[in-house]
């Protein structure tokens, strides 16, 4: 089949879009056998030659004149032009489109598909008189995510068993941009920085922390006091809860970070800056694996954290104002971590808390203030 001649050739002087070419099946046959690539889109698998062929000469020339607008891209690799991945529009109508793309695995990481993505929303928009543009990614997809909160695409939540791939229907991820909209961020990731301790690293979690999470959370005094930790406690549960740490950071809500071992990187419990109002609250909670008790390991923990959120934004800390925690009436280790790190005790919340028998406690409610001085032991602001 003959190519398209109606292609624009699209740059930015460092990231070209153009028509694609049979020269590029060898790279998009290594882009599809990619394990991400074979994860993540709906590319055949096996993958061949044959599929790259067809794709190349065929699939993306018929479509371009029905309104699928695929764009090879193409970037230097040390002065020689090197074919990154594609990325199309495709047209439904109305004045609205999809936006899809997919990185060979060389251009990962560099930024060349948002430059690419940014040159095709321009023309999509400009050119095309597209109106509205809508993304779609399977949920956990964190790659596509945030290259679309990069160019100021809302998330608007997970549609669930909705998105097609190899005979399954997939919970999907979507969102939209509009033509005038500003292609930037429009809140705020957040990130987890590792903090050093004494007796204890705060770092992000990661999958290799499933095993000790569960025999946390499966502890018979951990259920007890946090009642909404589902019983029995799963892997299932554990790997939903990372995921739900994920989101959180994407929407700038939480930041969730495991307080782990200095020595070996076990996981001794965890602590997050939750219900975070940018630049003046958030709340800490926190919880520890039954191994770590009486070491003053959460104490310590608690303390960096607090530090972190009290430290001014120019030096790398959430910047707020005032942090908050609270502990159920008879939970006297909860307590004690938070009065050591100069909690005040402002007031109790009465029956507000279930706990993992059924009954009702008084719920202590505690802050502490940016200009307050931390308590024994508990680091300063910085």
């Amino acid at each position: 089949m003959s190519f398209p001649d109606d292609v624009p050739l699209l740059t930015d002087g460092v990231v070209t879009l153009r028509a694609h070419r049979p020269d590029d099946v060898f790279a998009v046959l290594e882009q599809c056998t990619d394990p991400l690539s074979q994860r993540w889109t709906t590319v055949p698998v096996p993958y061949s030659r044959a599929d790259a062929v067809r794709f190349v000469t065929e699939v993306v020339p018929s479509e371009w004149g029905r309104g699928r607008w695929a764009f090879a891209v193409e970037a230097p690799d040390h002065g020689v032009p090197r074919y990154c991945g594609t990325v199309e529009l495709r047209d439904d109508g109305g004045h609205r489109a999809e936006i899809a793309y997919g990185a060979h695995p060389w251009a990962r990481g560099r930024g060349l598909v948002q430059r690419a993505l940014r040159l095709l929303l321009a023309w999509g928009f400009d050119v095309q008189g597209v109106r509205t543009v809508v993304w779609w990614a399977n949920a956990g997809n964190w790659a596509s995510r945030r290259t679309a909160w990069k160019l100021g695409f809302s998330c608007d939540g997970t549609v669930r068993g909705y998105l097609p791939q190899r005979g399954e229907l997939l919970d999907g991820w979507v969102g939209t941009l509009r033509a005038g909209e500003p292609r930037s961020p429009r809140t705020e990731w957040l990130t987890v920085p590792v903090v050093e301790g004494e007796r204890v690293r705060l770092r992000p979690l990661s999958e290799d922390d499933v095993p000790r999470i569960v025999e946390a959370c499966a502890d018979p005094r951990t259920a007890h006091w946090l009642s909404r930790v589902p019983r029995p406690f799963s892997e299932v549960h554990a790997r939903a809860w990372l995921a739900g740490c994920l989101e959180q950071l994407a929407i700038g809500a939480a930041v969730t970070w495991a307080a782990a071992d200095p020595g070996t990187d076990a996981l001794l419990g965890c602590v997050n800056a939750f219900d975070i109002a940018p630049r003046r609250a958030a709340e800490i909670g926190f919880w520890t694996h039954p191994d770590a008790r009486g070491r003053g390991v959460t104490t310590e923990a608690c303390g960096l954290v607090v530090r972190h959120c009290l430290t001014p934004y120019d030096r790398g800390g959430l910047g707020l104002l005032r942090v908050r925690m609270t502990a159920a009436e008879g939970n006297l280790a909860s307590q004690h971590v938070i009065e050591r790190n100069g909690f005040t005790l402002v007031g109790r919340e009465r029956h507000a808390l279930p706990l993992g028998d059924g009954s009702l406690v008084d719920l202590n409610c505690y802050d502490r203030l940016l200009d307050e001085p931390p308590s024994r032991g508990s680091p300063a602001p910085r």
